[in-house]
């Protein structure tokens, strides 16, 4: 029974019935697929789920969504699609009321943490839900040096093994595969939904892409550009205080050009802010910037370029992010960007200060290309081909990203696919003024991802605008206002609160 299901989902031949269960939860963990072991098949009962430890910040409200839970059954496998491979993954499947709906979530960085968090969420909305290691343990690239089919498994294969796997277990279990399958993640999660989407089209009916490290060979050699640009020296450096006085300078001049003074810079892109304006005219001081730090600031707004060529690798940052010392802006490069010359290199001792721009640049391209980049937006037609639809988001203030990169992508995309008013029914992208890394910030950030990309796929609701909302340290809702499809920005009507989403209008800029 359990095998002629597998059959017939990868066939297509499942017919979409969700009622009732064809093997029981613990049976599951008896179930024989190829080159698949599932290592635990658990029903928990509603609630009763403990979450792991170190949950970070954010423990209390995840314990608050575990707690709710209604009964799933957990399985626990591991997938070996090469004899070096070792993918780890869970599926949690709901125990009753399954609403025949498969969401995948993604990774951040190097990290090789399932997110159980997300995967509940999905359970918690009737979802099965599903996520990978991404074939390796630990935060860095060291158990992908000297192991060329991890590399493959971290970069593509990973994602693509979980969900076939998750499509068959879900057959076994409820006697039928996911109606309708989707991504959503963010950060190197966005990049995997990027790879995902060209090289395995057929693998999602949707897919919810956000703040991408894609390409990520670019990003890192960035990274790292704008490191070795901001610690030249000492005196390059652009401590925190002065960061803060950029962001608020920048905002006292641009706030108010979308028509109301809310706080926000609705399109970063319209600020025409003096840079020069910056500049010390007696020595340093607090509200200013030195010369070797407007050097430094330059290099982070103008991204980075081959220095022989000129060619732009990666752009730069809108003047206005938020790039307090952290993700870029700190003493040394991002946590993923030495890790990710050291497995596309294979050199675990590899000194991000050797970096050639021009020629390690080129390497790292043509390694990455076929692993960890998705760099031809022409096979996003294979998603469109098949009815099914992409929504891109970022945050304009994202410190970690260059928003000006998944703009890029979209207009790639778009060129690549035949213009706007052939992609415009299959792919929308929506920037969030004030909002940070996937989510956090000033401006509001939060929305109901899978019920808009749901709606839009099964039922061709498409999203000419999203209500998303922002809330205080206390948890209320504070503020809404409408993301707009790219290049739309939302503009104040003239009357009502500034902080009611009603009150704006997506419009041309």
């Amino acid at each position: 029974m359990k095998n002629l299901c597998a059959v017939a989902l990868l066939a297509g031949l499942a017919a979409p019935v969700w009622a009732a269960s064809s093997t029981s939860c613990d049976q599951l963990a008896n179930l024989k697929l190829p080159n698949i072991e599932i290592t635990s098949a658990t029903l928990v009962a509603a609630g009763a789920f403990t979450p792991p430890a170190g949950g970070g910040p954010n423990a209390a409200a995840q314990a608050k969504v575990y707690a709710a839970l209604p009964a799933f059954c957990r399985v626990v496998a591991s997938q070996h699609p090469t004899p070096d491979s070792d993918i780890k993954m869970e599926l949690w499947m709901p125990a009753a009321g399954w609403n025949g709906r498969l969401a995948e979530t993604g990774n951040g960085g190097f990290s090789s943490n399932i997110g159980l968090s997300s995967i509940a969420g999905y359970v918690a909305k009737g979802y099965a839900g599903t996520g990978s290691n991404t074939g390796k343990e630990g935060n860095d690239a060291t158990p992908l040096i000297g192991h060329p089919e991890k590399v493959k498994d971290w970069g593509y294969r990973a994602v693509h093994q979980t969900t076939v796997t998750a499509k068959l277990i879900l057959a076994a279990y409820y006697g039928n595969g996911p109606k309708y399958s989707y991504w959503d993640s963010c950060s190197t999660g966005g990049r995997q939904g990027w790879v995902a989407a060209e090289y395995f089209p057929n693998d999602f009916d949707g897919l919810l892409i956000g703040d991408p490290a894609n390409p990520m060979s670019r990003l890192q050699a960035n990274n790292i550009y704008v490191s070795l640009a901001l610690n030249k020296d000492e005196a390059s450096y652009i401590t925190p205080p002065k960061w803060a006085m950029i962001h608020d300078k920048v905002l006292a001049q641009c706030d108010a050009i979308d028509g109301v003074k809310d706080g926000l810079i609705e399109d970063p892109m319209k600020c025409n802010f003096p840079v020069d304006s910056l500049l010390c005219k007696n020595g340093d001081a607090a509200d200013c910037l030195t010369a070797p730090q407007m050097i430094a600031l330059n290099t982070i707004l103008t991204g980075s370029k081959n220095p022989r060529t000129g060619e732009q690798l990666y752009p730069g940052y809108p003047l206005g992010t938020a790039m307090a010392p952290g993700p870029i802006a700190g003493k040394s490069p991002d946590g993923s960007a030495v890790p990710t010359f050291r497995m596309l290199f294979q050199d675990s001792n590899w000194d991000f200060h050797t970096f050639d721009f021009d020629k390690d640049t080129a390497r790292a391209d043509q390694l990455g290309n076929n692993t960890i980049n998705a760099v031809e937006p022409a096979k996003l037609q294979g998603v469109f081909a098949r009815g099914g639809k992409i929504i891109l988001y970022h945050g304009w203030e994202d410190p970690a990203i260059s928003p000006l990169i998944q703009v890029k992508l979209y207009e790639d995309a778009v060129a690549a696919n035949g213009g706007v008013d052939k992609t415009y029914g299959e792919m929308r992208l929506f920037m969030a003024p004030g909002m940070f890394h996937c989510g956090g910030g000033e401006g509001p950030n939060i929305w109901d991802k899978l019920d808009v990309i749901s709606d839009w796929v099964e039922k061709g609701k498409a999203p000419d605008s999203i209500v998303a909302a922002h809330t205080n340290s206390q948890g209320y809702v504070d503020r809404t206002r409408p993301l707009c499809p790219y290049p739309e920005v939302a503009k104040y009507k003239g009357t009502g609160n500034i902080n009611d989403a009603e009150n704006f209008v997506c419009a041309k800029p």
